[in-house]
């Protein structure tokens, strides 16, 4: 695939995601303050290395955890799997939002290319620096985020490429609690205050 998917390139705009999860939660100064430190930090998820059959059920549990958790989007890369783009879109037309699913053939160029527009490129690895250290850094960089969750083993320049290789314990575990986690620290939370709605969606959220 020749050049980035539309719209996922650092826009300097108030995201999405941004917006709807300060509907509920803090209140007062600090919620101000969140909320134009993060105006313009807009996050998309890359599963890195998708393989069709082997990873058929884990690559959708990181993409219903990408959505549930605030992120803008997921991106592919690995085999093309048309099948479970699909059934991510089935999803966010059930349940409602505005999440994204893509797919991407070159990670590397498409990785190096968000960099030079701006972007800021977290991996999430147990060989990483601690997840708390590394999320204040983050936030204080105020940038547009790709966070890379791998599939299978991620070659060396994942780790060189990436301007946060970010771990989760240290401790071998589950990509997809990896990246639940991150997500909530990321946030501070706030992706959970007040119940923030996905709108459209076919499907009652309440009981």
């Amino acid at each position: 695939m020749a050049g980035l998917p539309e719209g996922i390139l650092p826009e300097n705009r108030c995201g999405r995601s941004a917006l709807n999860f300060f509907a509920g939660g803090r209140s007062g100064a600090n919620k101000c303050l969140l909320k134009i430190k993060r105006c313009f930090m807009v996050l998309w998820v890359l599963r890195y290395g998708h393989r069709k059959f082997r990873d058929n059920r884990a690559s959708m549990h990181v993409a219903l955890v990408a959505r549930a958790f605030g992120a803008e989007g997921i991106i592919f890369s690995g085999e093309k799997d048309g099948q479970l783009i699909a059934r991510v879109k089935k999803v966010v037309k059930e349940w409602g939002g505005n999440f994204e699913a893509k797919y991407i053939e070159d990670w590397e160029k498409f990785v190096k290319e968000f960099k030079e527009k701006g972007g800021c490129f977290v991996h999430l690895t147990m060989y990483g620096k601690g997840l708390q250290e590394s999320v204040e850094k983050l936030r204080d960089a105020g940038k547009d985020c790709i966070v890379m969750v791998g599939s299978q083993k991620v070659p060396p320049e994942c780790y060189e490429l990436a301007d946060f290789n970010v771990s989760v314990t240290a401790q071998p575990h589950s990509e997809i609690a990896a990246l639940a986690v991150f997500l909530d620290h990321y946030y501070g939370g706030e992706e959970l205050a007040g119940r923030p709605e996905f709108s459209h969606g076919k499907k009652s959220k309440c009981v």
